[in-house]
């Protein structure tokens, strides 16, 4: 929640001017919804793409308050992130909750960027594994394969968020290892070759090279450090190993 429209659109011009031809990586902005529209004026036709922070699971109706995805896709997102860490703290979203969102998502063509990840508490209890596991369980309940291709995976450890803490590169890669083996398991190779799964967790430009260098680290789920555009850019260009 950072951001007024002119605030935002002031920073995303800064990273389109500097990434405009940057087409190494693939880039998504995701600011408040309010910006959406303006942004996407923008970027469109560029090689930055847009996405919303969350969704809501029903089509429509007499939710006020609540931002469908059709609303979403209308001001020109093509993703969607759900069940961030902060969703599910503050708002209690839980794996049914996330499964109805992916899937509302996915009838509506918006590519789901789905967060999973364990809290200290529950690091220290040993507990990440299948913490992870259950969520992803939850998460991705009766979606086929087909479905499967469409969808990013982003393990953000919660006692990493906004904490200054970043779990170590051998860190990341145990637990994204472990989910690329576990959708191989569940779905089938071809699907772990193509998904990409992203770590989230206090990224900053001086951290992101080696983190990219692990195996299972396909990419960045940016928070904190993309509210400064010069910090996101540096970022971009860093992750390149």
């Amino acid at each position: 929640m950072h951001k007024t429209i002119r605030e935002a659109c002031e920073s995303v011009t800064l990273i389109k001017r500097e990434l405009l031809d940057f087409d190494k990586v693939d880039i998504v902005v995701c600011p408040p919804f309010t910006a959406l529209s303006n942004i996407y004026e923008i970027i469109m036709e560029t090689n930055i793409k847009l996405g919303a922070q969350n969704l809501f699971w029903e089509e429509e109706g007499a939710f006020t308050g609540e931002i469908s995805a059709k609303m979403i896709k209308d001001c020109g997102a093509e993703y969607v992130i759900i069940g961030h860490s902060e969703r599910r703290r503050c708002f209690f979203e839980d794996e049914q909750i996330v499964n109805k969102k992916i899937k509302v998502a996915l009838k509506n063509n918006l590519l789901p960027i789905v967060c999973v990840g364990e809290t200290l508490k529950e690091r220290e209890q040993n507990r990440t594994i299948s913490i992870v596991e259950n969520q992803l369980e939850g998460a991705f309940k009766d979606l086929t394969e087909e479905e499967m291709f469409k969808i990013n995976i982003a393990y953000e450890p919660v006692w990493a968020i906004g904490t200054g803490k970043t779990a170590t590169p051998q860190q990341a890669q145990e637990v994204q290892g472990f989910i690329r083996h576990w959708l191989e398991k569940k779905f089938s190779k071809d699907l772990t070759q193509s998904l990409r799964i992203l770590y989230g967790g206090s990224i900053k430009p001086s951290n992101i090279k080696d983190l990219m260098k692990e195996e299972d680290v396909d990419g960045g789920l940016v928070g904190g450090a993309s509210l400064e555009a010069s910090s996101f850019i540096e970022i971009v260009k860093n992750s390149l190993v």
